[in-house]
């Protein structure tokens, strides 16, 4: 079964610091886009950042520039999500998806009826909170 599954949430106060983890299942990294993106309880998704195999980076959110940082190991098999000065509004579930535009014009998510993004994990819960 092909999967992503996402790790490293928790619990963190202001200002703190948590590396999240998106590991694929059942299929290797390598040659895939992978992107970013929470939710937080009421809201919409948002989509955070992508990486494209050659471990290149697009930032999506004004509001995570200069703290988070998008990384990926393609011999682990892993990108990761390193977020810095964590804030309370980053709290959310965080998923990690496959983009099969390869992090291009994120504006357009559908393409002949299908969503970009697929093998969606269960994501991780990122809580900010003193």
């Amino acid at each position: 079964q092909l999967q992503l599954v996402e790790s490293g949430g928790g619990l963190v106060q202001p200002g703190g610091s948590l590396r999240l983890s998106c590991k694929a299942s059942g299929f290797t990294l390598d040659y895939y886009a992978i992107a970013w993106f929470r939710q937080a309880p009421g809201q919409e998704r948002e989509g955070i950042s992508c990486i494209i195999p050659n471990g290149s980076t697009t930032d999506f959110a004004d509001s995570v520039k200069g703290r988070f940082i998008t990384s990926r190991d393609n011999a682990e098999n892993m990108v990761y999500l390193q977020m810095n000065s964590l804030k309370p509004e980053d709290t959310g579930l965080y998923f990690c998806a496959v983009d099969s535009q390869f992090c291009s014009n994120p504006e357009r998510i559908y393409y002949r009826g299908k969503s970009r993004y697929d093998y969606w994990g269960r994501g991780t819960q990122v809580t900010v909170s003193s």
